[in-house]
């Protein structure tokens, strides 16, 4: 027999309610002036790479190439962006609801490794926080003082509890429950914070919930779209880019690691929706970011990830207006040399005139288990 429970609702909205209280942990960091480009405009961050991952500098607008929808789009503005440049700030969650105590113990001794490197100073104003059952919180204010974050971290004390990946359906749906709001708490508080983001979790991931066992209904497939393009929107809006660092690597279980590739085309409708679409990996992908999981040297991955603030594009262009529903719009950047990458956020929602992402995020519906 299916059944059903109204948690996601009711965590969904603890969320929208603790905003303001999660928002007085954050010191934003210092302002940097920059032109912003015109509002009717939008706005990508490109890194051009080599399967090095060392970002490439000195690339003119001509070597671009801007596709929507397989397109080509004329770039409206365009700059390189390198280091210190621009208003640019890090932030390092600390998974440790879908962590074991002995994984989130180890994540703790890695960034503190990143941490204190270089005589602990940092390129760019850092902030951590940690996400437990209760919430997410930060530990203090963004800061370039490696030695001083480090000393909060230590000074921090994480409510674990051991997540057992046997602990059936519902247990999941739990993790996936408090992931998801601890990023809703996240992204409302970041559109407040002016300049671009790099969001690092540190996590094994969160819970898809996907497969032949979980039935959603029409009306449990709109609502999860809706809550797939807020999700995106909103990210975008906040300067967020997302980069999920596994720090137990593919040894678990190889297949279930790359399981979330099924769900990283673009969601065009409610009918070819999944809760798989809400992965971390998945969100982490189609922002622009990484998923780091090839072995689990943490503190080698952060600085993989923050090199990307090294050097990039800023490119924009006129996006397709909103007509009469919402639509998908898949976005390519291309450059001439077949051996290095654009990569940047991989597409955008054209939302319906009145249509805006002001309200919180739609709560997804829950799933029905077989």
């Amino acid at each position: 027999m299916s059944r059903t429970s109204p948690l996601f609702a009711a965590a969904f909205l603890t969320a929208t309610l603790t905003v303001s209280a999660f928002s007085q942990q954050l010191t934003p960091a210092p302002a940097v002036s920059s032109a912003p480009a015109p509002s009717r405009l939008m706005t990508l961050d490109v890194v051009v790479a080599p399967k090095s991952g060392v970002p490439v500098a000195g690339l003119p607008q001509s070597a671009f190439t801007l596709l929507d929808n397989g397109r080509s789009e004329e770039i409206k503005s365009f700059r390189e962006v390198k280091g210190g440049a621009t208003n640019l700030q890090v932030i390092l969650v600390i998974d440790s609801v879908n962590a074991r105590f002995s994984t989130v113990s180890y994540e703790r001794q890695e960034i503190g490794k990143y941490l204190l490197a270089d005589g602990g100073r940092l390129a760019h104003p850092t902030a951590l926080a940690i996400m437990t059952d209760t919430g997410i919180q930060m530990q203090q204010g963004y800061s370039t003082d490696g030695k001083s974050l480090n000393e909060s971290l230590e000074q921090s004390v994480i409510g674990l509890r051991e997540i057992r990946r046997n602990s059936g359906f519902y247990g999941a749906e739990e993790r996936l429950d408090d992931s998801l709001r601890s990023l809703n708490l996240l992204i409302q508080h970041e559109k407040t914070v002016p300049g671009r983001k790099l969001v690092l979790w540190i996590s094994p991931g969160w819970p898809l919930l996907s497969g032949p066992a979980v039935d959603l209904s029409s009306k449990q497939r709109t609502a999860l779209f809706r809550s797939v393009v807020q999700t995106s929107t909103e990210l975008r809006q906040a300067g967020v880019t997302l980069y999920n660092l596994n720090p137990v690597g593919v040894g678990e279980d190889v297949g279930r690691a790359f399981y979330y590739q099924e769900f990283l085309k673009g969601v065009t409708a409610p009918n070819h929706v999944d809760l798989g679409d809400l992965g971390l990996q998945v969100i982490a992908t189609q922002s622009g970011g990484l998923v780091d999981m090839l072995n689990s040297d943490v503190a080698a991955m952060i600085r993989r990830d923050v090199r990307d603030a090294d050097v990039y594009y800023e490119l924009s262009f006129t996006p397709a207006p909103g007509e009469d529903k919402i639509e998908y719009h898949g976005l390519q950047v291309k450059v001439p040399d077949t051996s290095l990458t654009a990569r940047t956020r991989q597409g955008y929602y054209a939302l319906p005139p009145g249509v805006g992402t002001d309200q919180p995020i739609v709560p997804p519906p829950l799933p029905t288990k077989r």
